[in-house]
C-alpha cells in the first residue's frame, strides 16, 4: 500500500527497566535495534517519535530520523501522532504502522503482515495475533488474547481483547500482539476520544476503538516477538539476537 510511515513510540520512563530504550543490545541501542527492524520491512520511512533528545541523538547517530515529543504525553498512540503532526503536517501519509520500541526481536514480514487488513476499506485499524501453543500462556493476564470472528484461515474480525483466558471452550486462544497499521484518519479520530470504561478496566488501549464503534481485523502471524520490560527480558533479547545473523545486518 503506498503512503505508509512506520513510527516507533518511545520514551525513557520505565520503572522495571531504567533507560530502557538505550538499553545496550548487541552493541547497539535497543531502539536503534527496533528501527533496524522496522526498515527491514521496506513499507516505507520510520520514524522514531522520542521523550528525550537522547533518544533522538542515538538514532541520528545510525543515521535515521527521530522528532522530539512532549514527554508528558499519556500513552504511545498520542506519542506517533504528535511526531506524525509533526514530520508530515502536509498529510502525504495516509496508512500509519505503529511498532512498539520494546521489540528488537520483531521480524520484518510480521510488520509488513500488519497492513493486509486494511486492503479491506471498511477496516480502520489492524493489527496482529499468533496462536498459543504454550498451556501456561492460556491463563496468564499479561498475555492478551485477541477475540474475534474468523474471516478466513488467517484474519479475525475483532470483537474483544481481554488479560482473560477467552473465549471459553474448545479450540484456538490468540495472543494479540501491540503492533498497529492505522489509517491516518482512524488514529486521528482514536487519539481525539477520551479513554473509554472497558479500557479503563481491562488497561487495553484498543478497547476505546472497539467501544467507539471502530472495526479493529486481526491478521494471524507465526511467532509473538519478544517484549522487553524487564533485566531478564533483555538478556533474553541479547542472546536472540546474537543467535540470528540477520538481525546483525544494519539496513542499506
Amino acid at each position: 500500500m503506498p503512503g505508509a510511515l512506520i513510527v516507533i513510540p518511545a520514551r525513557m520512563a520505565s520503572t522495571r527497566l531504567p533507560r530502557k530504550p538505550l538499553a545496550d543490545l548487541c552493541g547497539a541501542p535497543m531502539i536503534v535495534q527496533v528501527w533496524r527492524r522496522a526498515m527491514e520491512a521496506l513499507i516505507g520511512p520510520v520514524l522514531v517519535a522520542a521523550d528525550c533528545q537522547e533518544i533522538v541523538d542515538a538514532i541520528a547517530a545510525e543515521g535515521g530520523e527521530a522528532v522530539l515529543t512532549d514527554p508528558d504525553l499519556p500513552s504511545g498512540s498520542d506519542r506517533i501522532f504528535a511526531a506524525l503532526q509533526a514530520y508530515d503536517p502536509q498529510k502525504n501519509y495516509q496508512t500509519i504502522v505503529n511498532v512498539q520500541g520494546d521489540l528488537p526481536t520483531i521480524d520484518a514480514a510480521s510488520v509488513r503482515a500488519a497492513l493486509d487488513p486494511l486492503e479491506d476499506p471498511a477496516v480502520d485499524i489492524a493489527t496482529l495475533a499468533a496462536r498459543i501453543r504454550r498451556t501456561e500462556e492460556r491463563d496468564d493476564p499479561n498475555v492478551v488474547k485477541a477475540v474475534g470472528s474468523p474471516l478466513g484461515p488467517d484474519r479475525l474480525r475483532a470483537l474483544y481483547f481481554t488479560r482473560a483466558t477467552a473465549p471459553w471452550g474448545e479450540g484456538d486462544l490468540f495472543h494479540h500482539i501491540g503492533l498497529y497499521a492505522y489509517r491516518r484518519a482512524a488514529l486521528e479520530k482514536f487519539v481525539a476520544l477520551p479513554p473509554s470504561p472497558l479500557e479503563k478496566r481491562e488497561k487495553l488501549e484498543q478497547l476505546r476503538a472497539l467501544e467507539a464503534g471502530m472495526r479493529i481485523d486481526v491478521q494471524i502471524v507465526d511467532s509473538v516477538p519478544l517484549g522487553v520490560d524487564t533485566p531478564h527480558d533483555l538478556a533474553r533479547a541479547r542472546e536472540i539476537l546474537a543467535a540470528t545473523p540477520e538481525f546483525q545486518r544494519k539496513p542499506k
